[in-house]
């Protein structure tokens, strides 16, 4: 396996990416009156996790890199919020989602624990774990 060269190569940013477009495809059918309230938000926070992954992928600090990462993290608590509250809210089935951005978590999680522990031979080492 080869170091990641872009973000593009991450898994965990792969899988993130494939929760936005979910994430759009779900919130497509919420209500009309939601447009600027929980669907404009949702797509954001979800937008944010990809974002913040490609973005720390880029700094070469990794202070900087561990930042990011904790954006993203914090971004994934926010949709998992929305995965419930559009479920009381009757909005559709989001169990799938709801499984996806889980192993995100998880892959984020490690990612962060090993970006914020590690020197830069470690962090490539475990770019190439996280890369395909």
């Amino acid at each position: 396996m080869q170091p990641a060269k872009t973000f593009e190569d991450l898994i965990v940013w792969q899988k993130a990416h494939q929760f936005v477009l979910g994430v759009y495809k779900y919130t497509s059918s919420f209500p009309r009156e939601e447009i600027y309230a929980l669907t404009s938000q949702f797509r954001r926070a979800a937008v944010s996790i990809a974002a913040n992954i490609s973005e720390g992928f880029r700094k070469k600090g990794l202070k900087d890199k561990a930042r990011f990462f904790n954006i993203a993290q914090g971004s994934l608590s926010e949709c998992m919020y929305f995965l419930i509250l559009s479920k009381d809210l009757k909005y559709g089935d989001n169990t799938e989602l709801k499984l996806l951005l889980q192993e995100v978590g998880r892959m984020l999680d490690s990612y962060h624990r090993t970006v914020s522990k590690s020197g830069n031979n470690f962090l490539s080492a475990f770019f190439s774990l996280f890369s395909f």
